[in-house]
C-alpha cells in the first residue's frame, strides 16, 4: 500500500508531498498541514494482503506497478460538479460514476492531463486560462477494490483536480458530447445531492437514509451509442449504493469519487459558501 509507506500504523489518511518531474510521480513525507491528504479505503487490498498473497499475484500485475490517473470535479459557476457513468463494456469499474478522468501521459503536467481527458470524455474543452485549479487530494484506488472479490489487478494513484469555471452548469450542459465507449451517463450534483451520497460509506452495515428535502428520484443524462443525449431518470437510492463486498459489483458512486467529493464539500465550507 502506498499509504501504508507513510504510516506507522493502521491508520488509511496521511498528508505527503506530491510533484511531477521527470515523467515520475513523487510522494515524500511532510508536516502535517503542509501537504495533501492522501487516503486509501479502509478496505483496502493491499492493507490485509499476507506475504503468501502478495508472492501469487502474477508477474504481469506485479510489473505495472502503480499508475498515476487524474480526476477532474468540473465545478461550474453556480456551484454543480460534473459525474460521469463508466460505459458498461470498460473491463474495470463498469457503471460505477466517477469525475471525468484518465491516465496521465509521458511529459503531460497533471492539468494538461485533466483537460484532454475532459475533453476526450466529455467534449468539453476548456483552456488552462479558462479555469482555475486546485489540487485537493490523492486516493489509492485498487481493482478488485476489495480482496473478498478477487486479488488486485490494477494499482492507481489518482490525483483529484478542481477546476472553477465562469460558466453555468446549463452552459457546459448544452456543450456536452460524451464519448460512448467511455461514458453512459451525465449527472450535474450540488451540495445538497453529494452531502446523500457522501453519507453512504462504503464498507458499513446498515441501511443509507437519504437526507430530508431531496426527492426521491434525479435526473441523468444518458449517452446513446451514437453519441446523443437524452434525459432519464435515476433513483436517489442509486446513487446511494455501497461497494458490495463479493459478487458483482452494483451501479454506484465510487469510494474515491466519495472521498473526493467530502473534500469537495470542505473546501466550499472553507470558502463561506451554503451548503
Amino acid at each position: 500500500s502506498i499509504t501504508g509507506h507513510f504510516t506507522e500504523t493502521l491508520d488509511d489518511e496521511v498528508e505527503v508531498k506530491c510533484s511531477l518531474e521527470n515523467n515520475r510521480f513523487i510522494l515524500c513525507d511532510c508536516e502535517k498541514g503542509r501537504g495533501i491528504p492522501l487516503k486509501r479505503a479502509t478496505f483496502c487490498p493491499f492493507k490485509y494482503l499476507s506475504v503468501a498473497e502478495a508472492a501469487a499475484i502474477p508477474l504481469d500485475v506485479q510489473s505495472r506497478g502503480v499508475d498515476v490517473g487524474v480526476a477532474i470535479l468540473l465545478q461550474s459557476a453556480n456551484q454543480k460538479v460534473l459525474l460521469t457513468r463508466r460505459a458498461a463494456s470498460l473491463r474495470i469499474f463498469p457503471n460505477v460514476w466517477v469525475p471525468p478522468g484518465g491516465h496521465v501521459e509521458l511529459d503531460e503536467r497533471l492539468l494538461d492531463a485533466g483537460l484532454r481527458e475532459l475533453r476526450e470524455e466529455t467534449g468539453l474543452k476548456l483552456d488552462p486560462g479558462d479555469v482555475s485549479a486546485q489540487l485537493l487530494g490523492l486516493w489509492e484506488s485498487v481493482f478488485p477494490p476489495m480482496l473478498s472479490r478477487g486479488m488486485p489487478q490494477r494499482h492507481h494513484v489518482v490525483t483529484y483536480m478542481l477546476l472553477n469555471t465562469s460558466l453555468t452548469h446549463q452552459q457546459l450542459q448544452a456543450s456536452l458530447h460524451p464519448k460512448p465507449a467511455e461514458v453512459s451517463g451525465c449527472l450535474w450534483v450540488d451540495a445538497s445531492l453529494v452531502k446523500a451520497i457522501v453519507s453512504a460509506v462504503d464498507g458499513e452495515e446498515g441501511s443509507v437514509t437519504p437526507l430530508e428535502g431531496l426527492a426521491p428520484t434525479i435526473s441523468v443524462s444518458e449517452v446513446s451509442p451514437e453519441g446523443g443525449l437524452s434525459e432519464s431518470i435515476l433513483p436517489l437510492s442509486v446513487l446511494c449504493n455501497r461497494a458490495p463486498n463479493s459478487g458483482e459489483d452494483v451501479e454506484r458512486v465510487s469510494t474515491g469519487t466519495k472521498y473526493a467529493l467530502e473534500l469537495w464539500l470542505k473546501n466550499l465550507e472553507g470558502q463561506g459558501t451554503r451548503c
